[in-house]
This record gives C-alpha cells, structure tokens and sequence, in this order.
C-alpha cells in the first residue's frame, strides 16, 4: 500500500516523538512491502514564530490531502503564560478540527499487564481495565459564542449542539460497540443542562437501530468517580466535547503513564492520530519524553487502512519493550532509563 501522511510535529517533546514514530513506521513498511511519503507541515507555536498562524493554509492543504495526519504535541510558555496574546498554539487546533471535520475524538484506556503497579489506582480495581471513549470534537462549549460585556466584568461562554451532531457521535459509539462487548454508556448532565437533555433523547431515539447493544446513561460526576472505583466496568463511552475532555485525562493516567495513550480524531474524509500528552516544554530537547503513545497512534493509524497485523507488530514491539524495561523516565521507577531515541531504535529493531 503506498500511503501519505501528513507529519504535523508541533511543539515541545512534539518533534522528538514523532521523530521516533516515523521511524517504528519505516520499519513497518519495510517488513510488510508498504510505502510511506511523509508530507511535514508547521502547526503551533512553532508556526505562529514563522508565520503568524497557528494552523496555516499551507498546512490545511497539506493536510486535507493527505490519507491522514500523524501530530505531535502543540502549546509553549510564552502564550500559556500570557492570557491577553491575540493568537495561541491551541486556536490552531481548534481551527484544524473544524476544518478538517474531525468530529469524533477516539480514545482507548488500557492496561499493560507489566506496569499495573505503577497506576496510581490499585492492581485490583484496575486489571482488565478495556474502555474507549468517543467524545464529541467540534461542537459544545469551545465552539459556541463566548465573549464579555459590563466592561470585561462579565463573561460567557454558550454551548450549543444540534442534533445531527449528536447523531453522527452517537452512530460511531454503537458502531464501535457492536465490535466489542456491546455495552455502551451516555455520559452527559441530563438533569442540569438542556444540551444534556437533547443528547440523552437523541440517543434513546437511536436504541431501536442497535438492539443488541445494551445502553446506558449516566451522570458526568458519577461517571468521573466510577471511573476511579471500577474503571474496567466500562467499554464504550459517548459524550460531548467538554465532558470527554475531562474524562478522557482521568482515564489516561490509570495505565501508569499519559506517555502510553493513544488517540485518533476521526473525520468523514481524513482522520488524525495523536498521542494524548501535551507538549511537555520541560523536556524539549532532553531526549526523555516516553514515545510509545506516539507510536500507537501510528498502529492506530495503520489499523484505520485496515493493516491490522501492522498495527498488532507495533503494539506487540510495544508490549515487550515495556517487559524488558526499555522504557524512559516516567517509567524506570529507579531503574536504568532510556533516552526518546533509543527507546524509538530498539522498537524499530525489534520490528
């Protein structure tokens, strides 16, 4: 299969992630007879210093052409600690979601069988933890009307969601139930917020289509306790795009370490597939960020072209480089550490 893919690095640790994701994939496509052409664009704040815009033109094209988009990290001090700069990293990713029509944010919690003593939560609560959220991306609270009045003493920001939007969130979380145990949760605050109520209504409207699936609905705060009680009676969880923001972080700690997660945003003509950290500025240039969500992503990637063996190698390259503590610093619990680099080598070898 020869595939283009956008390489959007970002900023921070962005670039030395992806770097190492670039190579696990190269090796990939070498053991399966695949070819990669990657297309590098500029987002973030490392675009804003070269052109002024977080998400240019130049990028959107390059994105809107490719098969789909690899991404780093975005976000820098100098504009998360200036509240009145007029442009910043993370408008740029707001703008790239709208216009690339990534709705529907995937995102996976799992455990890793050697590290489930390094959750914060205990062994027990936490074993066979198997759960994916769908959160709603481009609609809700970050996208609707915001503004102050009474001379900036006051200020607003409206959420707003139709119900076409609820619907096409909703169509991929029964979708993707009906692949796994086919139990699905509705996460929203039906009791408070009439969005919540127009999402609620939506979805029970849905059940009739999915009869197999079993639905339930639940309250955002008892979802966001349960989430540390019994965080593995959960598979698959739908909600919108503030509620999934929070949630999703909750979740990503469970497995030990947010450098472990992977995501993909999904959109009707091309997808993107992050790892679910930030930028990490501290870092940059240390050669200690942990790569692996970077390179599962990219076998979240490969599984969305239907390469399911290829995403299984990296996963597997994965699994047991965490087995033979080839891992970075947030993970070395004392022991010997790895760099970034040598981390992205060894999983490239073993592939």
């Amino acid at each position: 299969m020869k595939l283009n893919i956008a390489l959007l690095a970002g900023d921070g640790i962005g670039p030395e992630v992806i770097d190492q994701a670039v190579k696990v994939s190269d090796a990939i496509a070498q053991k399966f007879g695949h070819e990669i052409t990657w297309k590098p664009a500029l987002t973030g704040a490392a675009a804003i210093d070269a052109v002024g815009e977080p998400y240019p033109d130049a990028t959107h094209e390059v994105c809107k052409n490719a098969d789909a988009v690899l991404f780093g990290a975005i976000g820098h001090p100098k504009y998360d600690n200036d509240p009145s700069a007029p442009v910043r990293p993370e408008q740029g990713l707001l703008k790239m979601r709208k216009a690339l029509g990534l709705f529907a944010n995937v995102r996976p919690t799992f455990t890793f069988p050697s590290l489930l003593d390094k959750s914060p939560l205990k062994r027990e609560r936490i074993e066979g933890t198997d759960l994916v959220f769908l959160r709603e991306l481009t609609g809700g609270i970050y996208f609707g009307e915001k503004g102050r009045r009474d001379n900036g003493d006051t200020a607003f920001d409206n959420c707003v969601y139709t119900r076409a939007e609820v619907q096409r969130l909703a169509k991929k979380g029964f979708e993707l139930a009906m692949t796994r145990s086919k139990k699905l949760c509705c996460v929203d605050k039906a009791n408070v917020l009439e969005t919540s109520r127009l999402w609620r209504e939506t979805v029970q409207a849905m059940e009739k289509d999915y009869p197999e699936v079993e639905v339930s609905y639940e309250f955002v705060d008892a979802v966001a306790m349960r989430l540390v009680q019994w965080p593995n009676s959960y598979d698959v969880l739908i909600t919108e795009n503030l509620f999934g923001d929070i949630l999703t972080d909750e979740a990503s700690v469970i497995s030990g370490s947010m450098g472990l997660m992977p995501s993909a945003s999904m959109g009707a003509e091309v997808s993107l597939f992050e790892p679910i950290h930030g930028s990490y500025p501290q870092a940059t240039g240390l050669n200690i960020a942990n790569p692996m969500a970077t390179v599962l992503s990219a076998a979240m990637m490969f599984e969305n072209f239907g390469l399911m063996e290829e995403g299984k190698a990296m996963r597997d390259a994965v699994n047991k480089a965490l087995e033979a503590g080839i891992v970075t610093e947030d993970l070395a619990d004392g022991g010997k550490a790895y760099g970034t680099k040598e981390v992205g080598d060894w999983l490239a070898a073993n592939i």
